[in-house]
């Protein structure tokens, strides 16, 4: 089943194209590896498929529903525009958490005004809660951080904020996980972390879209690989594909700036 599909997607700010036409496809369990040069895309691209942008033209279909469509999606009320973004979860650069609130309450906090919205809550807001509660644990297990759930983001290394991050993202049970560049303000030793979380979310078949300059990352972890340029995807394929003999000039140039 084709979990995301992406149709000639254009962005423009200013006189500056930064998207030219991007068309790709990523099917339900896969893990998808954005590569490229600073300037070639890849961050607005994501920032677009999650509304952070609004695209000039082009439409964006989640798991068979059109999500954005730049012909219409302008019309949606703010609600429905809601509703649409919790299909699509993304872990951003900086970690990005609220220093006020403990490890749990940054992962349920949105999770919880959420469950306003449900016609039962009022009703049934105390299991509603609970449910939310639990929930956010079994995610915290998962990315590791059991013990961690009272402390304050002030009180976490730089991995395990980002791990924090991770979880608020599962927390609201996107069909689709983006990463953009979740390593670039670790160091190496916590970058290494970040990985193995990223990994272990890929072995349990999480649909995912991943921005990096890991290019080795990149290579062991994803099922497709699109090397955007200028604008453009310049080359997709599976990562021995990209990674062999028969790369372009332009991709083996870049790759070859990183060690793998």
């Amino acid at each position: 089943m084709v979990a995301l599909e992406v149709k000639d997607l254009h962005k423009s700010f200013g006189k500056n194209h930064v998207l030219k036409g991007v068309d790709f496809t990523l099917d339900e369990g896969q893990v998808l590896a954005v590569i490229g040069s600073s300037g070639s895309g890849k961050t607005t691209l994501l920032r677009c498929i999650n509304f952070l942008e609004t695209a000039d033209r082009g439409q964006v279909i989640v798991n068979g529903e059109t999500v954005f469509d730049a012909q219409s999606t302008k019309k949606e009320g703010a609600k429905e525009k809601r509703e649409k973004q919790k299909k699509i979860g993304l872990v951003f650069q900086s970690f990005n958490l609220f220093p006020q609130y403990t490890v749990l309450e940054n992962v349920t906090l949105a999770p919880k005004l959420h469950a306003k919205e449900r016609p039962d809550y009022r009703q049934n807001k105390k299991q509603i809660l609970n449910e939310i509660d639990a929930m956010a644990l079994d995610i915290l297990a998962e990315v590791g951080l059991s013990d961690k759930t009272e402390a304050y983001p002030c009180e976490l290394s730089g991995g395990q904020q980002q791990r924090v991050s991770i979880a608020r993202a599962l927390a609201l049970q996107p069909s689709i996980l983006f990463f953009d560049e979740p390593t670039s303000a670790l160091d190496p030793e916590l970058t290494g972390e970040i990985l193995r979380v990223i990994k272990g979310l890929a072995t349990k078949k999480r649909t995912m879209v991943i921005v990096t300059h890991e290019m080795k990352f990149a290579h062991d972890v994803a099922d497709k690989i699109l090397f955007m340029d200028k604008g453009v995807i310049a080359e997709a394929g599976t990562p021995d594909e990209l990674f062999g003999e028969n790369a372009s000039e332009r991709l083996r140039a870049f790759i070859g700036q990183f060690d793998r």
